[in-house]
């Protein structure tokens, strides 16, 4: 078997379908002589970066995929990584153009097989997987809000809880009273934030109760004094983890963060390979990791990060914001490792624009996720949608 074509698709949503204006998926097609063809996906459907992704992901096809063997993953992956210059410093852009095409390849082998990924993986250790409502501070709906008042998060929190999940995660200090972002929480917190940022949580865990686990989300726009000080003031609320409290482009700073804070630490979106982890788990610093299969090296890397953190007593919850490619890619893999944890269910993906994507749509039920059954990663792309956005192929 060999690659013939790639297709690279930029997704753009049309006015009344825009989750937010930021929001870009980028899903790879790589097509084969035998007619499978399989789906891919690079990390970066928000935050910038999804332009510079799409060209080097063209690269990478050009000088490395096009004339492949799908079943060689190993063989590809080091190539490219030795071989195009760049990964051997790496960066999400080299890396999350790695991921797609090495989950297309799996995809492209589960179905030339007929057989889940999962299957192919070691088949399931997890037959359901308790999954929690990511990111409640954009409510928990089919549009996009802004929640500023305590209140606001309590109701978005009992949204989701009368859905059926028993696990929800919350940014509290992202926005400030009026709902805007990007406000100064590095310093040392005076005491007017830290008891809004307290507010928030506490208002969260009054509504939802003692049996529903809340998972504080920084993203990293903290230092590690104002992480500590928050940290300290939440530990009341029996947090399920604190995630990325620190920047971690110091692992000392995360060591500096987990000494200090008696919740357990995760961290992982924009932690990349084996290498980039091997700090962490050495300092045992994070208890979570989270990697985005789309960014941290695909399939094949990502299921060795998570053999490697088993030997650290590490759980793992990989970090799931894309389009549904994103979240297929994640169920096979948790269906399979022992130290899973729960899966990431962003608000993201239960908008409508990204819903419509491909086929089928996946969602939990009750708070469970199941890992689809179909052959490669179980879903497809809806042609109908994704060929309004602009497409880049290669052959």
């Amino acid at each position: 078997m060999k690659v013939t074509s790639v297709e690279i698709f930029d997704i753009y949503f049309p006015p009344e379908k825009i989750i937010r204006p930021y929001w870009h998926p980028i899903i790879v097609r790589v097509n084969t002589d035998e007619g499978i063809s399989g789906l891919g996906e690079v990390g970066l459907a928000y935050g910038t970066g999804h332009s510079g992704a799409v060209g080097y992901a063209k690269n990478v096809a050009e000088n490395f995929i096009l004339g492949a063997d799908p079943f060689n993953t190993e063989k590809i992956w080091e190539t490219i990584f030795r071989g195009s210059f760049w990964a051997l410093g790496g960066g999400p852009v080299v890396f999350g153009s790695m991921s797609a095409f090495d989950i297309a390849f799996w995809d492209i082998r589960g179905k030339a097989l007929k057989q889940p990924v999962y299957q192919l993986l070691g088949g399931k250790t997890n037959e359901s997987l308790r999954t929690y409502a990511s990111q409640i501070q954009f409510g928990w709906e089919a549009s996009m809000k802004t929640c500023k008042a305590p209140e606001e998060y309590a109701e978005a929190a009992l949204k989701a809880v009368y859905e059926g999940y028993d696990a929800l995660k919350v940014d509290p200090v992202a926005y400030d009273l009026q709902g805007n972002q990007g406000w100064n929480v590095r310093n040392l917190l005076d005491n007017t934030k830290l008891k809004l940022f307290y507010d928030r949580v506490k208002a969260v865990r009054e509504a939802v109760g003692a049996g529903v686990d809340i998972i504080i989300e920084l993203h990293s726009s903290m230092s590690a004094p104002s992480a500590i000080q928050f940290g300290r003031a939440i530990e009341e609320f029996n947090i399920y983890y604190y995630e990325e409290p620190s920047n971690y482009l110091n692992p000392k700073v995360q060591e500096k963060v987990a000494k200090e804070v008696k919740i357990p630490m995760a961290a992982g979106e924009r932690i990349y390979t084996r290498w980039g982890y091997r700090p962490y788990f050495e300092a045992q610093s994070v208890d979570v990791i989270q990697p985005d299969l789309c960014l941290v090296g695909g399939i094949s890397e990502g299921k060795k990060i998570c053999e490697y953190a088993n030997v650290y007593d590490i759980t793992v919850q990989c970090h799931v914001c894309g389009s549904p490619v994103s979240t297929a890619v994640a169920l096979q893999l948790e269906a399979v490792i022992p130290n899973f944890l729960i899966h990431e269910h962003h608000t993201y993906a239960i908008k409508p624009g990204n819903r419509e994507l491909c086929n089928p749509d996946l969602q939990p039920q009750n708070g469970k996720f199941v890992a689809p059954d179909a052959p490669g990663l179980g879903i497809e792309l809806n042609e109908k949608i994704v060929t309004q956005s602009p497409k880049i192929v290669i052959k």
